[in-house]
């Protein structure tokens, strides 16, 4: 008898025969399922990189848990708010809309000048200075600018913008290029999609806004970090009844602050696409990989009795025909997880354009390479293991013989056998002497008569 080494030999030299043979079939099959596995690592892997840099930026920035806007709170309130249970931390500001006159616009911007404390960062939605420097609060017209808005005109530090601030044109002079938490994604008031070049986020020093605006001695706009363990909405229902005498327009937690509310947005539709793109492909993968297993095994019916007879067993055999549908899966998806790299790697530059993080680089992570391999083989197993099944548990002397239709039964066109004319010399012997001699006994009466 044939050692069992001997027998894997010859049945994997059968299996690269049986490959060749159908290559056609195979690369079509093995070109959906890296479809699948591309369009897999390609979402689910900009999925992985903007959530890891949107929790490191969000946790380096200190970006706050709580906002509220105001018509104009006086500073005294601030103790109150801190004392709120579960506030860790309170940030104050001035914030206003502006008019500006921008070189090369024939039609006005809309700036949105955010206070900055006299001495050091804010406490909250810290501000990372990406060229340039920091404000001199000597100089009142001096301020930072979105790193987007001088992008689209063409803006540096040293270059003056002029604005139209309570009623009066200043010239802002820009001294440093900037990124905020808050403003990720920066889009004007009422709109729905951003424009760049019609609305800036402006940081100047508190106290010339402040008197620009009459804000000495009060605020207009406040921030809160919570505890780890604190109720974000009793923070919130707290803070809306402190500030409700005050004009306030109702506090809201982070998840729906405009720019962190549309990132999570764009996160939740990355991971869903991630899954539901991939899943047609498996399935539509799957279903070829049946039938053509189906029509395979059909064309292999004597190999496998003649395999049987040999001595191997169903178990040798149902895993090498699923050893077929798992090469196939294995180098499509070898080939998915690359080109899902190559596309995740431009992908994460179109989201550059519109959401602008200190850094965010593309990764690929392990987990999510050999979350796509391990799919795409359990798909090709289920897709072979119905038809391999039925295959191998056929017995070998019936393999021998062509495989039955799956479905017959008599045409409505045919009658009964009963019914149907019976042709001559199909009578039986008795039937056919009794039939001579009833005729006899007519033609004897007709001529008596």
């Amino acid at each position: 008898m044939v050692s069992m080494p001997t027998r894997i030999r010859a049945l994997d030299r059968k299996l690269l025969r049986d490959l060749w043979a159908m290559k056609g079939q195979a690369l079509a099959i093995a070109t959906v399922i890296g479809a699948g596995v591309t369009m897999y690592v390609t979402y689910l892997s900009n999925f992985d990189s903007l959530q890891r840099t949107r929790a490191e930026y969000y946790e380096d920035a200190r970006f706050a848990d709580v906002f509220a806007s105001v018509t104009r709170a006086p500073s005294r309130l601030e103790e109150r708010i801190a004392a709120i249970p579960g506030v860790a931390s309170i940030a104050t500001r001035v914030v206003s809309d502006v008019t500006l006159d921008v070189p090369g616009m024939n039609e006005p911007a809309v700036g949105r000048l955010v206070s900055l404390p006299a001495r050091g960062e804010p406490p909250l939605n810290r501000v990372y200075l990406r060229r340039g420097r920091w404000i001199d609060p000597a100089r009142p017209d001096e301020v930072l600018a979105s790193e987007m808005f001088c992008e689209a005109h063409g803006l540096g530090p040293g270059d003056r913008v002029a604005a139209i601030i309570n009623g009066r044109r200043r010239q802002l002079t820009i001294v440093g290029v900037a990124l905020s938490p808050e403003y990720v994604y920066a889009i004007r008031p009422g709109e729905i999609f951003p424009d760049s070049r019609r609305f800036g986020v402006f940081w100047m020093d508190r106290r010339a806004l402040a008197s620009a605006f009459n804000m000495e001695g009060g605020f207009n706009d406040v921030s809160l970090a919570l505890a780890p363990r604190a109720s974000a909405p009793e923070a919130i229902a707290e803070l809306d009844r402190l500030l409700d005498p005050y004009g306030g327009r109702g506090a809201v937690p982070q998840s729906l602050q405009a720019s962190a509310w549309t990132l999570e947005n764009e996160l939740a539709q990355l991971r869903t696409f991630g899954f539901l793109v991939p899943l047609i492909f498996f399935g539509v993968a799957a279903f070829i990989l049946h039938i053509a297993l189906t029509r395979a095994l059909a064309l292999q019916r004597t190999q496998i009795a003649a395999l049987k007879a040999l001595g191997y067993s169903n178990r040798a055999l149902a895993w090498h025909y699923v050893k077929w549908a798992l090469l196939i899966a294995a180098a499509g998806a070898a080939t998915g997880v690359a080109a899902g790299a190559w596309l995740g790697a431009g992908m994460i530059g179109l989201y550059n354009e519109f959401f602008r993080f200190p850094v965010l680089s593309y990764r690929l992570s392990v987990g999510v390479a050999v979350q796509s391999v391990a799919g795409s083989l359990v798909v090709a197993a289920l897709g072979a293991q119905a038809a391999v099944r039925r295959a191998v548990r056929v017995p070998p002397a019936e393999a021998m013989r062509p495989n039955s239709p799956a479905r017959y039964r008599p045409s409505w066109k045919s009658s009964p056998i009963c019914c149907r004319p019976m042709p001559y010399g199909s009578e039986s012997g008795a039937e056919r002497r009794s039939s001579s001699g009833a005729r006899t006994w007519r033609s004897t009466r007709r001529s008596a008569g």
